[in-house]
């Protein structure tokens, strides 16, 4: 039986979220109490059922996070080239959200076992991305199509205590770099018009504190 997928059109909504207006919003008191479960069924156990021994994925530790994933063209790109890690897109507008959790489900019944490592959940990551992410994880890659917005991240975490910038050099073999601008809608958007993405990548560094 042949599995339809939802249709953007259906699903259309203004470019941009104020981030400071009141939204209703559910999430958890810490990253520990989020039952990954619900998103990630084949992956992991809810909390009441977790072991200390077992590996970080069967706990739900989400290592990708998409922040205003859009309509979810990263993280299906991502999905089959790291088939053990869990993906998680962040979306504030509400009917986005709701085009990219129907496209998962749309993708997990036509191709069975595949795409059971993404999800994607409506939130405010300027509020709530602690409430999902245990202090210190990850690599912070920016992408955007506005100069300066992206001189002003760079600014940003360069001067962060936190954060050094990768050098382009080390990134030659990336296999992320080369698909945040050409995979997601507006990405494509840019492509067509001519227009530039401007990409830097940062790492966190040990807290010495």
């Amino acid at each position: 039986m042949s599995v339809s997928m939802p249709q953007k059109r259906y699903y259309r909504q203004r470019a941009h979220s104020n981030p400071m207006a009141d939204h209703t919003f559910q999430y958890p008191v810490c990253p520990e109490e989020m039952d990954w479960s619900k998103l990630y069924p084949e992956f992991c156990r809810p909390p009441d059922e977790r072991h200390e021994d077992e590996p970080d994925r069967r706990k739900g530790k989400v290592e990708f996070a998409d922040i205003g994933c859009g309509y979810g063209g990263l993280l299906v790109e991502l999905a089959p080239l790291f088939p053990d890690t869990l993906i998680l897109g962040l979306e504030i507008r509400v009917k986005v959200s709701d085009y990219v959790q129907d496209r998962i489900k749309s993708l997990r019944a036509s191709e069975p076992g595949r795409y059971q490592n993404i999800a994607c959940l409506r939130s405010n990551a300027m509020k709530y991305l602690p409430n999902f992410f245990t202090k210190g994880q990850g690599m912070v890659y920016t992408n955007t199509d506005v100069e300066e917005v992206h001189l002003w991240m760079v600014k940003h975490f360069t001067e962060h205590p936190l954060f050094t910038r990768i050098p382009d050099e080390e990134l030659t073999d990336d296999i992320i770099v080369g698909r945040l601008g050409s995979c997601t809608e507006e990405g494509k958007k840019v492509q067509r018009n001519g227009g530039k993405n401007f990409l830097a990548v940062f790492r966190r560094v040990d807290d010495q504190s």
